[in-house]
């Protein structure tokens, strides 16, 4: 059985160098800068986001670098150390939502997103990317793409957005708005948010209720790991990772449809309700019985514990009490697959694994049908448990995984 890969964040110097070639060689001219945006890894909050609840995640040392070059015109033309020997071609003028395939809709519906919001000064531009994020992993390479891309365009079109937190809140709406509406990958801001707004040393409290000011929807809480002798082990189990089947979307359409039901704004509400009541098991089970059918029971049901998780797992982590945030790392994923149907056996098998061999608790992280886990380790115990996880891998006939060390990382900005 082979050794399980462990991914290596790239420095900035090395990410800069890589774009920076990589622009070179194919543009034959030497780029404006270089900025890097974050994958993320959520800790806990999952498919909560969209329900305007609560999020945990934090960014990750692996980025995803773009060197770019304005240009006085509306072409795009870009290009990726994914397959250096191509780049695409797009006219920004007179583009419409869908109008561009492929992974290139990321990064030209950024310039797109922000035209329709109004910015007339975006014009087109010439960018190479060069990133670590491993891609499909459910770590977020989609969003490393389109923040560093709109940090970048905020900057060499002087649109004075990235300089504050609050300010970054637009350049956010411009990455959500070409993933959903250029690219057609759902997203409810977790992803974006993260990438822009976290803080190394600290996992982002992402508070998604739509009536929330920009000042208002987040706080960073500590999150230092080796202050309590740990490690966060990523492990991408490379399964095959795809939310633009519709299920993402189905799961987001049923509970929009219960708040019909339930006469509410968004479920957010009723797990507020749920979290105040003098009984909130007996509320969640009323709450329930309002519902039509068991799917929606078993979807909204997730929903309302899981915000409950975030909270509890906030208190717990900040109180040392590993134990019992190992605890609700198991009831999340235990959530995720009875209750939202979203992991698949790679997930199932490397949480199982994880649980059995030391780890204080495991879960999938990201939208799910593939993607990573992570799970809560004693320090120094994450590349033995990583290659654990591969070998039941290789005995299962699954593809072999890759695995990374998560560290609370920076947001997006530039670096070079």
């Amino acid at each position: 059985m082979s050794t399980v890969q462990f991914i290596k964040a790239l420095t900035n110097d090395e990410g800069s160098d890589k774009a920076s070639e990589l622009f070179r060689h194919t543009f034959a001219e030497d780029e404006s800068g270089v900025w890097s945006a974050p994958g993320r890894v959520n800790l806990i909050g999952e498919h909560t986001d969209y329900n305007a609840g609560l999020c945990l995640p934090i960014a990750l040392p692996h980025r995803t670098f773009i060197a770019l070059k304005p240009r006085t015109d509306g072409i795009v033309r870009v290009v990726s150390d994914v397959d250096p020997t191509s780049f695409q071609e797009v006219d920004l003028n007179g583009l419409e939502a869908r109008g561009v395939d492929g992974w290139a809709a990321y990064p030209v519906g950024v310039a797109w997103a922000l035209r329709s919001m109004g910015f007339s000064q975006v014009q087109g531009f010439d960018a190479a990317f060069a990133s670590c994020v491993p891609l499909g992993s459910g770590l977020s390479s989609s969003a490393a793409m389109t923040c560093s891309t709109a940090l970048a365009l905020d900057d060499v079109f002087a649109l004075g957005y990235g300089a504050s937190d609050a300010g970054r809140v637009t350049l956010i709406e411009s990455a959500m708005k070409s993933e959903n509406d250029m690219a057609g990958a759902s997203t409810g801001g977790l992803d974006q948010n993260a990438s822009m707004r976290c803080t190394a040393g600290h996992a982002l409290l992402l508070d998604c209720r739509p009536e929330l000011t920009p000042l208002e929807n987040t706080s960073q809480q500590p999150f230092d790991l080796s202050a309590h002798g740990l490690e966060l082990l990523v492990v991408d189990t490379q399964a095959p990772h795809q939310l633009n089947d519709g299920q993402y979307a189905e799961r987001r359409a049923c509970c929009e449809e219960a708040a019909k039901v339930l006469k509410v704004a968004n479920l957010r509400v009723t797990a507020d309700g749920i979290a105040k009541s003098d009984d909130p098991f007996q509320s969640l089970k009323e709450t329930l019985d309002a519902l039509p059918d068991e799917v929606m029971k078993k979807r909204v049901r997730h929903v309302v514990t899981e915000i409950a998780r975030v909270r509890s797992f906030v208190r717990a982590f900040a109180n040392g009490q590993v134990e019992e945030a190992g605890r609700l790392f198991n009831a999340s994923h235990d959530s995720l697959k009875a209750d939202y149907e979203v992991t698949v056996p790679e997930l199932d098998v490397a949480v199982d694994v994880a649980r059995k061999n030391g780890a204080y608790g495991a879960r999938m992280t990201g939208g799910g049908f593939g993607g990573s886990i992570i799970a809560l380790v004693n320090s120094g115990e994450s590349e033995k448990l990583a290659q654990l996880i591969a070998d039941e891998f290789a005995r299962q006939g699954f593809h072999a995984p890759r695995a990374l060390a998560a560290v609370a990382s920076d947001s997006a900005r530039k670096v070079r």
